[in-house]
């Protein structure tokens, strides 16, 4: 291939190697059974030391089993919350190994994130993670293969109250709440992926529970609300 031909041609390649993967969306769950009002909580980037605790106080004080999606550096650096989350019965999740853009990733690349991350969990917790979600939601071809090995689904969402930019915390509750729908994923954050977002989960987190119980949704654990009739944490009587 001569010098202007690999110019032209990488460009087109690299696309189809990433967009292809958003196009042909192969094997992306990005929501759950639709029979019921039931929805699922989600976390990612953490375990972080000072705000996942908090997140998990108030889960269990509000009766509900979540996912979160760990990034394998941090839970090399805090294994005993990660721990914590899997003995309080939470899914546990696969965010890679140190939170790389996968975009920015070739296949081997992209193979050494995923296999840490999923290598640091099980090492922590005792048990591999169940689901994976690539950073920013950001895939690409490569992913798929390492993960049917690893026998962990693609799980996206299909809310997520805050991106990229902070939220203030009531705005997020109100925003997740009033688009919720039969079988919504939520992602949230708790852990500064955005800069404060942790803090601003845990005061959003109460009113958004509150606000979802109230318009009628039972929040199941992930893995019932993909597979399995949910046993989760109905409304209080």
């Amino acid at each position: 291939m001569t010098g202007l031909a690999w110019l032209l041609g990488a460009p087109v390649a690299w696309t189809a190697y990433t967009g292809g993967a958003h196009l042909l969306n192969i094997g992306s769950i990005r929501r759950g059974r639709r029979s019921g009002r039931l929805a699922a909580l989600t976390f990612d980037d953490g375990p972080d030391p000072q705000h996942t605790p908090r997140v998990l106080d108030i889960l269990e004080g509000e009766g509900v089993t979540a996912a979160f999606f760990l990034v394998g550096r941090r839970v090399a650096e805090a294994p005993e919350i990660a721990r914590k989350i899997h003995d309080l019965g939470h899914d546990l999740g696969n965010h890679t190994f140190s939170h790389r853009n996968l975009w920015l990733c070739g296949p081997a690349q992209t193979e050494r994130e995923i296999v840490r991350g999923h290598e640091a969990i099980a090492e922590a917790t005792g048990r591999g993670p169940r689901f994976f979600r690539a950073p920013w939601g950001m895939i690409n071809l490569a992913m798929f293969p390492v993960l049917r090995r690893l026998r962990t689904p693609y799980v996206a969402w299909t809310v997520q109250p805050e991106s990229r930019r902070p939220v203030d915390p009531a705005l997020q509750s109100q925003r997740a709440a009033a688009r919720a729908r039969p079988g919504a994923i939520f992602d949230l954050h708790d852990a500064d992926g955005v800069p404060g977002a942790g803090g601003r989960l845990v005061q959003a987190l109460p009113a958004l529970i509150a606000r979802l119980r109230g318009a009628g949704y039972t929040l199941a654990p992930l893995r019932d609300l993909l597979y399995t009739p949910s046993t989760a944490s109905s409304p209080p009587a």
